[in-house]
């Protein structure tokens, strides 16, 4: 039996929409890799009006870079993660080459990305300084801690800080995930 999923996952290939299909019962929509458009902005946008956007894109750097570009230009979108580490057959990345059970704990921890005119840019560069998110011997590590544990995908310091104001974060919030790593 498929599982029902309310809203328009969009993905990069008709792979992935393969894949999906088969233990999914959802609404699906390419992009077409890299060839991601404004066309497809507007035709997310529409379809938005009735139903939540999902984007669902490999654990890649295209993948990462067409994720960004939707939630630059659609916001409000959710966006679902899945772990590189078990995403990969045949020296392909990718959600195709993911599994069934990572699929769906991806879809069970989807993210909520707010870019719009209102929202506070809380957090600064300086923050994720003195957060050791940057500019420290551990930084990588404390980044890859955040990122997994708020499920966004591990990012670099200017694509996490982007992130952490999407998702209207504090710098107290963020340091009560942060206790765990050490310095």
């Amino acid at each position: 039996m498929k599982i029902k999923i309310n809203g328009l996952i969009v993905v990069e290939g008709i792979t992935d929409i393969s894949f999906l299909s088969s233990f999914l019962d959802a609404s699906f929509y390419s992009v077409n890799g890299s060839a991601v458009n404004k066309n497809d902005v507007e035709f997310l946008k529409q379809a938005q009006l009735n139903q939540n956007i999902i984007i669902l894109t490999d654990p890649d750097y295209p993948g990462t870079k067409i994720r960004n570009y939707l939630n630059e230009n659609i916001p409000n979108c959710y966006n679902a993660y899945i772990n590189k580490e078990v995403s990969i057959k045949r020296n392909k990345v990718g959600v195709a080459e993911s599994t069934k059970e990572e699929v769906l704990k991806a879809l069970n921890s989807l993210i909520l990305f707010k870019n719009d005119k209102t929202m506070n840019n809380n957090l600064s560069y300086l923050d994720l300084f003195d957060l050791g998110l940057i500019g420290k011997e551990n930084s990588k590590i404390k980044r890859v801690y955040l990122c997994n544990y708020l499920k966004i995908g591990v990012s670099n310091g200017k694509a996490l800080l982007k992130k952490l104001n999407m998702l209207n974060l504090t710098k107290e919030k963020i340091l009560e995930v942060l206790h765990n790593v050490n310095d």
